[in-house]
């Protein structure tokens, strides 16, 4: 057993995004080529309806795939596959732009506010202009295990005998969301050669405090103890791709040529592939 050490630990900063949605960018493009295949990760939401009822209107992606974790209030959301709905606690939605989709999400007012995290990972170059896809998933869909000490959901991917609602994915990754009761530890495994990470949501995991996301180095196990108010935390981790990374806004290709295609196809209206 070779346990993975601590590599990196980030805060992220305060950012506003769509329309206005006030956030917390926990990594983005600058850690990108640390954490890939993943991009970016917001943890977005506030008790305070100015800063997340502007939402996020209907806008483009290509070349990646982009993971909504809701964990309070709803988000209303539709796209360009004719997708839409609203999702709640616990819910997950894996979108796939691959070619291109157009989407919106539209943070609902809430008495107990809008708080969620969305994740974007990165598509190799030979999986960026493939069809896209949607592949949504409810809080009743999610495995959840008891642990003894605590419980784990698996939200994509497999852990133990668990499968998660979000299988087939690129990248093969997997979502947990881990709950801890106070002063508990869990070993959770993850291959050598993926890259994992985890992302802190309350209490306090070996002694950092929450809205810290601590990317660690290879080994095929992490070792992880709660706090005395216990915790809950993502863990997440996929193989890398080991690509170049051409990021404009909300498109990650591989070149500055493909990004431009890609801009100019949303001015001639052709972005959207049959």
């Amino acid at each position: 057993m070779a346990f993975r050490e601590e590599v990196l630990f980030i805060r992220g900063r305060t950012a506003y995004d769509g329309a206005g949605v006030k956030l917390q960018r926990i990594f983005g493009h600058d850690e990108a080529a640390r954490f890939d295949p993943f991009l970016l990760l917001d943890a977005f939401g506030s008790d305070d309806p100015a800063d997340y009822l502007p939402g996020f209107p209907m806008h483009p992606h290509r070349g990646i795939e982009t993971v909504t974790y809701l964990l309070e209030g709803s988000v209303r959301h539709g796209d360009s596959l004719g997708n839409g709905g609203v999702i709640g606690p616990g819910d997950l939605q894996w979108m796939s732009a691959g070619s291109g989709i157009i989407h919106e999400e539209m943070p609902q007012r809430s008495p107990r506010g809008v708080h969620g995290l969305q994740l974007w990972v990165n598509l190799a170059r030979r999986e960026k202009m493939r069809p896209p896809a949607y592949r949504g998933a409810t809080a009743v869909e999610v495995p959840v295990v008891p642990t003894g000490s605590g419980e784990v959901r698996v939200l994509a991917g497999k852990w133990g005998e668990a499968s998660g609602p979000v299988i087939g994915v690129a990248r093969s990754p997997v979502y947990l969301d881990v709950t801890l009761f106070p002063g508990a530890a869990i070993e959770l495994e993850a291959e050598p050669g993926r890259t994992a990470f985890q992302y802190i949501l309350s209490g306090t995991l070996n002694s950092h405090d929450a809205g810290t996301c601590v990317l660690l180095g290879d080994g095929d196990t992490a070792r992880l103890e709660a706090g005395p108010e216990g915790a809950r935390f993502i863990f997440v981790h996929a193989p890398p791709l080991g690509e170049p990374i051409a990021w404009g806004g909300p498109i990650v290709m591989n070149t500055r040529e493909e990004l431009a295609q890609a801009f100019h196809e949303l001015d001639e209206g052709t972005f959207i592939k049959a």
